[in-house]
């Protein structure tokens, strides 16, 4: 039976994108959440690898996700450095919260895990009705340019305690009509040569052109949508390659 972000691949999360590890992405949220003086949400937070340094740059961010093997690491991070965010247990397209949010964050192109489109659509109403007037939504996506069905592709981590955690990975499905692919992922963790826990993984991932995205935020009501490339704030992509971050404004 397949999970999703389970115990294996968080810890593999973990392991592979430390609190801290930046890809460009923290330091551009960081600037341009500067001005917010209000409650930042953070959906997907995952272990809390973009939320710990928001927190510990003064802003005041919650979080949730719909994993709970990835919010007990958040959480286990979040104490040891003194921090008690409220974190919950919920989806993008459910959530449900008496609180309405000066900026929603979603980094590392996290929204392309809803590949269903009703699903993104459904997330993204969501956030407009839980952003107060005038408050941002700011998310990344990118394309997908290197896909190669069938092919499987091989990493190792190495945990603290010597254990080894392998993964193999292998895209089965392209959607090219409803714009997903579908990876199945396959985590064995071994200790001493030994095989000591399987972990296989389901893993769907959307795509969105860049003028798709902007038309389906302005049809929810978002305005004031500006698109970036690569953490350049104002600058259009012009390569496939590039990570893509829209910043769009909920005024009601």
């Amino acid at each position: 039976m397949f999970s999703y972000y389970s115990n294996l691949s968080s810890e593999v999360y973990d392991l592979d994108k430390p609190i801290g590890h930046s890809f460009g992405d923290i330091e551009f949220y960081l600037e341009r959440l500067a001005t917010c003086t209000g409650k930042i949400l953070e959906p997907a937070v995952g272990t809390g690898r973009m939320l710990i340094p928001l927190l510990e740059n003064g802003l005041d961010v919650e979080g949730f996700d719909i994993s709970s093997e990835m919010l007990t690491i958040c959480r286990d991070h979040c104490g040891k450095r003194g921090l008690n965010p409220k974190l919950f247990t919920a989806s993008m397209q459910d959530f449900q919260v008496n609180q309405k949010y000066e900026a929603i964050i979603l980094a590392s192109g996290t929204f392309l895990l809803l590949h269903e489109r009703e699903d993104s659509l459904k997330a993204l109403t969501n956030f407009y009705h839980h952003l107060a007037a005038g408050g941002r939504l700011m998310f990344d996506v990118f394309l997908q340019t290197d896909i190669e069905l069938g092919k499987a592709h091989t990493k190792t981590w190495e945990c603290e305690n010597g254990d080894m955690i392998t993964l193999e990975t292998k895209i089965t499905q392209v959607d090219y009509i409803h714009q997903y692919t579908v990876s199945h992922n396959r985590y064995e963790k071994w200790r001493n040569g030994v095989l000591q826990q399987t972990e296989l993984e389901r893993f769907p991932l959307r795509w969105y052109g860049v003028e798709e995205m902007k038309l389906l935020l302005q049809t929810i009501g978002f305005t004031d949508i500006t698109i970036s490339a690569n953490y350049k704030y104002g600058k259009y992509p012009t390569q496939a390659d590039q990570s893509i971050t829209f910043e769009a404004i909920a005024k009601k």
